[in-house]
């Protein structure tokens, strides 16, 4: 199946050595996959897709270009909803998985519990009493001029006293083997329910390969989730009623919302099913209204209540956020947790550690020019055809400059981008993503593609827990670094493999 594999040059291979050798700690599992003729792999890749087919495992494009992924930075936020040439597609999927050792995963562990940790005390300062802020680790304007930054929230603590509770970490491997952050997402993170998808339809197509792999499970994901929006509920947990709240039907994530509705046993409603009494909210029933103390959220704050947010909203409840500063309702997550998102606020994520955790970050990230800040903006200006130029509120890979590709009239229309609006903009050295195997059915082989992992973070009242692996996106079009599957890219189950037991390879 490997045979006539060759690594990208000069990228970090995911499952080979340089020398074309299995990396140690992923030689089993290799030689399993090893053992599967082509024609053998083939099949059970058409097995897997018609399975994804059949479970109508889907994400949404829009026709205007705009629309981003289910599995992408955020969900959709437009007023409308989503409507209007939306295209549903199937979300593509290889069967090659992506492998973690154990001592990596281990390592990322520790680091992004870390990160998210360091997160969540920054949102708590900068929406308090703004201590990092008035030390100037941190440039005042950049925060407070922040799109997502909300005023309005300023000396209000959410109930539950927790911010983040579902965090996004989006991750690359450099040349060198070393994880890097790439981006936080911590308003609406998706694309977990691939990573749980992609898992059930990996035990039906080669059942024999997990089983043979010790592999950490992903399936208790959901539980986990609702045991997490329980214990910040403003009732005991045992009382508790808790809701996830979806735009509808034309929401780019709207497979995930019902998928995770379904899993965790939680009625799915749309604003329609709610409304605000004495700040409390109350869900309509057949019997009758039921109090709801806790809403996992997938709608954009902008759109949660046209009372305090934007009054053309039909997506949102009014009075809802009069309740969460009542402490009547949780929302996870919290609104105003973009700012901590911001692409210029990443930046300074590292100084956010050591300053609130005594600690060095124990992961790098990838070094960063703030365009607001004059000197960094003259050395982007200098240096457009070497950097990676990205919009700090556009996701999904728009809003983008790729400098070694582009050409001089992108180069100067970005140029004119940046002196009208150096806010809007950060620039990166383009970093060589990783490679891993991949299936490509038209030449019925294996081929490296980039690939990049998206970790998933819960935090309850008792602190984060990581779910072992994640999203491993992949992008399917040769030579591509764009991963999103707005952009041509799909995903791979994500195996982070156990320690040997004791006296075993």
């Amino acid at each position: 199946m490997f045979q006539g594999y060759n690594a990208l040059p000069g990228a970090y291979d995911e499952l080979f050595l340089s020398d074309g050798t299995p990396r140690p700690e992923f030689r089993r599992v290799v030689e399993i996959l090893a053992a599967m003729s082509g024609k053998e792999f083939a099949h059970a890749q058409q097995l897997a897709e018609l399975a994804l087919l059949n479970q109508g495992v889907t994400f949404s494009v829009y026709a205007d270009g705009r629309g981003k992924s289910a599995s992408g930075v955020a969900d959709d936020t437009r007023g409308d909803g989503g409507k209007g040439g939306q295209l549903e597609k199937i979300f593509p999927f290889c069967l090659i998985p992506r492998l973690i050792a154990a001592s990596d995963w281990n390592h990322l562990d520790r680091g992004i519990t870390q990160r998210v940790r360091a997160l969540s005390l920054f949102l708590d300062d900068v929406y308090g009493d703004q201590r990092i802020l008035a030390e100037g680790l941190i440039p005042r304007e950049l925060v407070l001029g922040a799109a997502h930054y909300l005023p309005r929230l300023q000396g209000l603590r959410p109930p539950g006293g927790v911010r983040i509770h579902i965090a996004g970490i989006d991750l690359i491997r450099d040349p060198q083997g070393g994880f890097r952050v790439l981006e936080d997402n911590l308003r609406t993170p998706s694309g977990v329910s691939y990573v749980l998808e992609n898992r059930l339809i990996t035990k039906r197509a080669v059942p024999h390969l997990l089983d043979q792999s010790r592999v950490h499970r992903v399936d208790d994901y959901p539980s986990r989730l609702a045991e997490t929006l329980r214990s910040v509920s403003p009732a005991p947990a045992s009382t508790t009623s808790a809701v996830l709240l979806t735009p509808g039907p034309y929401n780019s994530a709207y497979f995930e919302h019902s998928f995770l509705a379904r899993t965790m046993g939680l009625e799915l409603v749309q604003a329609a099913d709610l409304f605000v009494d004495q700040d409390c909210v109350f869900v309509r029933t057949t019997r009758g209204p039921r109090r709801v103390h806790v809403i996992y959220r997938r709608t954009d704050e902008a759109f949660l209540d046209p009372e305090v947010f934007r009054p053309d909203s039909m997506l949102g409840v009014p009075g809802l956020m009069r309740a969460y500063a009542a402490g009547n309702v949780t929302l996870a997550n919290a609104p105003g947790n973009g700012v901590a998102d911001d692409k210029a606020v990443y930046a300074f994520v590292p100084a956010m550690v050591r300053y609130y955790l005594g600690e060095e970050p124990i992961l790098q990230q990838v070094p960063t020019w703030v365009c607001a800040r004059d000197d960094d903006r003259r050395y982007v200006l200098d240096h457009l055809h070497e950097l990676v130029v990205k919009a700090v509120d556009e996701a999904g890979g728009y809003g983008m400059l790729m400098g070694p590709e582009s050409t001089a009239i992108e180069r100067d229309e970005f140029r004119a981008r940046i002196e009208q609006a150096p806010r809007r903009y950060i620039a990166q050295p383009r970093i060589e993503l990783s490679a891993a195997p991949t299936w490509d059915p038209a030449g019925a082989q294996t081929s490296p593609r980039r690939v990049d992992l998206r970790p998933y973070v819960l935090t309850g009242r008792d602190g984060p827990w990581v779910l072992p692996g994640g999203l491993t996106r992949v992008a399917l079009r040769p030579g591509s670094y764009v991963v999103n599957s707005s952009q041509g890219g799909g995903s791979k189950d994500t195996w982070v493999l156990k320690d040997a037991p004791e006296g075993r390879p």
